[in-house]
């Protein structure tokens, strides 16, 4: 059952297709189906699988030497019912600047970015 709206737009370099599901516009199909995911997960009941909230595109700076380099947009920030928090991208193509923003976060937040 399809639950969310593809907005027709120009084709994208990596072919990603802008989608809306429950009012958020979603910067690929993948992304919005996996917010999905995360909202059939709420009805997990082992608190390991259960998800309690979750944030979308969540801005993480990233500063070197007190000077601003660049930003990074994490796809989502998922809380579990056990206490875990994850920072997860939803990946098709991982480019070189992807990849090279990954690390910095991980080095600058102590953090490990799960891909999907």
């Amino acid at each position: 059952m399809k639950n969310y709206l593809v907005i027709p737009k120009t084709l994208s370099k990596y072919r990603n297709v802008q989608t809306e599901y429950k009012g958020v516009k979603f910067m690929s199909k993948k992304e919005a189906e996996y917010a999905m995911q995360l909202d059939w997960q709420r009805k997990a009941t082992t608190p390991r699988d259960r998800v309690v909230e979750y944030e979308c595109q969540v801005p993480f700076q990233i500063v070197l030497n007190e000077k601003k380099i660049c930003k990074y947009l994490a796809d989502f920030r998922v809380k579990y019912a056990d206490g875990r928090e994850e920072i997860i991208d939803v990946k098709g193509v991982r480019t070189d600047v992807y990849r090279l923003k990954k690390k910095l976060v991980e080095a600058q937040y102590g953090i490990k970015i799960v891909e999907v």
